[in-house]
């Protein structure tokens, strides 16, 4: 994909050829993959092969594309056509969050969430409805410009240095949470593909992200997510329509899905109403009440917990019981919490997931009830369904709002030749998001299908291997336990997490192991695109926006160049050690990211465009105040912080607002800020001329 061919006709050829070559390879390499799995290759090799296969792949992309040429690494040159700018924007975009999780997060929210944890189609409809905006309100008029980053805008907008600091520190914040989230995501594929401990799993997918984008920056990032477009797109579709088909017989998945859920409504009756799943729920019940009595004085039940299993091992050893009880009970022994302060943790997470499992269906809502609670039920129904409402109406805003505001999406619309093409770009980019999120409701109803169906009522001597292994990666992903004792798996006995829904697909639908490696290669393909960009947006945001700025004025182009490099190799190494510490799951991480970007940003980027009579004044408040109330509100209802400060129950929620949602308050109080501020004090800069075209 070389650059030298200024002529557009020749050059989209070009790459039309490149990329139905690259395609066509693919595909082949796939089929004779498969092949070799039926000769009898086994699979300890074929992950391996996918993982490093596709990570070299990537890599030769970034090394071709090395370049200490600003123009090329900051925008690519400003000649990638739109289509391939749409494929790398798709790419980009579609990060750990839409390929790993969301369809685990339909799977066990259903279509609205539960009261604490919105969701569901909430997650389609704004990301997919927040493209929109970016056509209209955003794209365009940033192409128009010809800058390099979003805080250039706000430096030219409304002149000064504080405009773009802040601009510059809020592109850090949302992107290194945005970040953080896609390296877990690495880290999960690279040690469920290769078997090593999750933090090597890391280590190993950091060393794809920087060859990707250390060297040749927004150019090499560019065409390595043209190519990991292509990967996860065939991975997403070919389980999806495969287990379709399976099931009944078409793989057109997004048209068979009513079909299914009537289906998984009829077993959720069943469920509810089965003896083995109401036995799972009493005892439950029993072991949440233990808990909570243990938690009126956990000093002293974890005192007379230790001495109960230290006296238990002397006896042990007192009458000469064989060594496979006495390691038991010595591991009884080391299980206990330390401290007390790890105990109240360990069993306040314990009373919650009893809690949890003492409800119907283990406290998931029917997968097609519109939001919790019941609108003409009780007072408590009725309140549960306007916060639920509230809710999920909250989380589509921040996202669809948060969309127009990220700086390493809107990065990419500097990278086409002109305006039109800028506008081109995100019909082409919305076009290939969508044709993976037609197909995510289906891919959550079949696997709870198939869950339903097939997995709940095995016996526990006969469960899949992928239960094993997975919960070998991390037991917060996958964990059974006989709770009622009867030796089969009930529903209640089961819990999935998010994060690895999708990654199972496969092995939870019988397929063939080539596909779980062709999903993982996916879910790689979908962290690293998104982290290239994440990576790119902070290292410049710090070199280029803030030092080179700030500090060393006189400092050469190459030379910024070269010392972002330094930077984004920092950065990956910082975010890869909050990963490996497994802060969060995946869509929390990233809903995050999109509030703290629609507060901080998008409020003086609008209205700086469309009013022009915002001062620099109102803008630098705005932003600030966005900035500050979104990250309070977050931090403030973080367990992790309130448990550290010995903070009992949950933070300050505003209208029963969960903290991930927090971005509805950050950009009203923005918006208004910047309004009341800007009529206060008129003195401001004409907005930049509409772009034409």
């Amino acid at each position: 994909m070389a650059d030298t061919d200024h002529q557009p006709v020749r050059y989209a050829r070009r790459l039309a050829r490149i990329l139905g070559l690259y395609t066509a390879g693919l595909c082949g390499t796939l089929a004779l993959l498969a092949w070799a799995e039926q000769q009898g290759l086994a699979r300890h090799w074929l992950g391996p092969m996918f993982l490093f296969g596709t990570v070299m792949v990537y890599a030769g992309i970034g090394i071709w594309g090395r370049t200490t040429d600003p123009e090329e690494y900051y925008v690519a040159g400003r000649r990638i056509p739109a289509f391939y700018n749409g494929m790398a924007t798709a790419a980009d975009w579609m990060s750990a969050a839409s390929f790993i999780s969301l369809a685990g997060g339909l799977y066990l929210q259903g279509f609205s969430g539960t009261p604490g944890q919105p969701g569901g189609l909430a997650y389609v409809l704004g990301w997919t409805g927040g493209f929109c905006l970016v056509a209209l309100l955003v794209a365009p008029y940033l192409r128009s410009l010809g800058l390099y980053t979003l805080p250039d805008y706000f430096q030219v907008r409304f002149g000064g240095a504080w405009p773009r600091r802040l601009a510059a520190l809020g592109a850090i914040l949302c992107s290194f949470t945005y970040v953080v989230a896609q390296i877990y995501g690495i880290g999960l594929i690279a040690s469920r593909l290769t078997g090593v401990q999750f933090e090597i799993g890391i280590l190993l997918g950091l060393g794809g992200v920087l060859l990707c984008s250390f060297l040749g920056g927004m150019r090499a990032v560019t065409w390595t997510q043209v190519a990991q477009y292509v990967v996860l797109l065939l991975a997403f579709l070919i389980p999806v329509s495969w287990l379709a088909y399976k099931q009944v017989g078409s793989p057109f998945a997004p048209l068979v899905v009513g079909h299914q859920l009537e289906k998984i409504e009829r077993l959720e009756r069943e469920l509810v109403e089965s003896p083995g799943e109401k036995a799972v729920q009493a005892e439950s019940l029993r072991r949440a009440r233990q808990y909570e009595a243990w938690l009126q004085d956990v000093d002293g039940s974890l005192r007379s917990q230790r001495l109960a299993a230290q006296e238990r091992v002397r006896e042990l050893r007192a009458r000469g019981a064989d060594s496979s009880q006495l390691f038991a009970a010595q591991r009884a022994l080391n299980a206990l919490p330390r401290t007390g302060a790890a105990a109240r943790e360990q069993w306040t997470r314990a009373l919650q997931e009893s809690l949890d499992r003492s409800r119907p269906l283990s406290g998931l809502p029917p997968h097609s009830q519109p939001f919790a609670g019941d609108p003409d039920g009780t007072p408590a129904e009725r309140e549960a369904f306007d916060t639920s409402r509230r809710n999920f109406l909250a989380l589509m805003f921040c996202l669809m709002v948060g969309t127009a505001g990220l700086p390493h999406l809107l990065t990419r619309f500097y990278t086409t030749p002109d305006v039109p093409q800028a506008r081109q770009s995100v019909a082409w980019a919305l076009f290939f998001i969508c044709l993976l999120y037609f197909s995510v409701p289906a891919l959550a109803v079949l696997v709870k299908y198939e869950v339903m169906q097939h997995l709940v009522g095995s016996s526990f001597d006969a469960l899949p291997s992928w239960i094993v292994q997975w919960a070998r990666v991390d037991p917060a992903l996958v964990s059974v336990s006989d709770i009622n004792g009867d030796g089969r798996l009930q529903f209640g006995e089961l819990r999935l997490g998010a994060d690895v829904i999708m990654l199972a697909t496969p092995e939870i639908g019988g397929l063939p192991y080539v596909v779980s490696a062709l999903v993982a290669a996916g879910g790689l393909a979908a962290a690293l695109s998104t982290a290239d960009g994440l990576l790119l947006t902070i290292s410049n945001a710090m070199v280029r926006d803030l030092y080179s700025r700030d500090v060393r004025p006189q400092m050469a182009a190459e030379q910024r160049v070269i010392l972002s490099k330094f930077a984004l190799l920092a950065v990956a190494l910082l975010a890869a050690l909050v990963a490996s510490l497994k802060p969060a799951d995946i869509l929390p991480l990233v809903s995050a990211s999109f509030s703290l970007a629609a507060a901080t940003f998008v409020p003086a980027l609008v209205l700086g465009i469309f009013w022009g009579r915002t001062t620099r004044a109102a803008a630098v408040a705005g932003m600030a105040v966005g900035l500050v109330l979104t990250s309070w509100y977050i931090v403030a209802n973080a367990a992790w912080l309130r448990g550290a400060l010995g903070l009992q129950g949950g933070g300050p929620q505003w209208f029963g607002i969960v903290p991930v949602c927090s971005g509805v308050f950050g950009v009203a109080a923005g918006l208004a800020t910047i309004v009341v501020v800007s009529l206060a004090r008129p003195r401001g800069l004409p907005a930049p001329a509409p772009a034409r075209g």
